[in-house]
């Protein structure tokens, strides 16, 4: 248990050795936070002022909102994509030795626009196929079907970098995915649950200090205090948020590269490494 947390935090610094030569890439986290909620508004609003969801509380619900639901899967789906794929793009270039730059992740994402927009297709469907089997069976295939998004995440984990890196459609992507997974990770999938249960220590303790900064404040009696502290505690939970996104596009990157190879990456300890790829016996 202590050598497996003990890899996790070095794959957060190793990680974070990258990030730190380039705090660029955190920008794309963050475009890709802002896109999504307007994307989210620019579709639950009018479903709402319209009077569209009325009927799921009682499950009466209209085709026409199945398919407007597709289509929010897909807009949203490919805004995370899109972003992602300009981080793991930005990434990679640096991990060449080379500078990039924030257009520089764009332009890479752009070339890649179609095949990321397909693969927003793919995962649309998937998430509606699941969604609606979970609505109609009992309590043990919720759980099933829970496990089946799971695999499906987990197989589809390097489909972005895959994208990136080759000239190659979604459908093919999402196969070279499942294939390196299965080559190289097996079922010990660290670097994923490394950098969330750290994330999730560390949000934890972020909140923690949140609400003892803001129960001291509302000891003083000051309002502008409160806010004050209420704003600086959303901030920090914000940016972890932020600074987690960006490290698991990088280790995607990193991972990707030596799955295909082996190849050093800059920052990367092959060592760590090794371990994030060591099969299970």
């Amino acid at each position: 248990m202590f050598e497996r947390l003990s890899r996790s935090w070095g794959l957060v610094k190793a990680s974070g050795s990258v990030l730190m030569q380039d705090k660029q890439l955190l920008v794309f986290p963050l475009i890709s936070s802002i896109a999504t909620i307007l994307v989210g508004a620019c579709f639950i609003l009018p479903m709402l002022g319209l009077g569209a969801l009325d009927g799921l509380s009682d499950g009466a619900v209209d085709t026409g909102v199945y398919v407007v639901a597709f289509l929010f899967y897909t807009s949203q789906y490919f805004v995370i994509f899109f972003f992602n794929a300009a981080l793991v793009g930005a990434a990679m270039k640096r991990m060449d030795g080379g500078t990039a730059t924030v257009g520089d992740g764009l332009s890479i994402a752009m070339s890649k626009i179609g095949a990321i927009f397909g693969y927003a297709l793919i995962a649309a469907t998937v998430g509606m196929i699941l969604r609606a089997i979970q609505e109609r069976v009992g309590f043990i295939g919720k759980i099933i079907v829970g496990l089946l998004g799971v695999g499906w995440t987990m197989a589809t984990f390097l489909v972005v970098p895959v994208l990136v890196a080759r000239d190659v459609g979604p459908v093919d992507a999402v196969k070279e995915s499942a294939t390196l997974l299965k080559k190289t990770w097996g079922e010990n999938v660290i670097g994923q649950a490394g950098l969330g249960a750290a994330f999730g220590l560390m949000t934890f303790g972020v909140i923690l200090c949140g609400i003892a900064l803001v129960i001291g404040a509302a000891f003083t009696k000051s309002i502008a205090l409160i806010i004050l502290a209420v704003i600086i505690s959303i901030v920090a939970v914000i940016a972890l948020a932020l600074i987690h996104a960006a490290l698991s596009g990088i280790y995607a990157a990193a991972l990707y590269r030596y799955a295909i190879g082996g190849q050093q990456t800059s920052g990367f300890d092959p060592q760590i490494l090794e371990h994030a790829f060591a099969q299970k016996k």
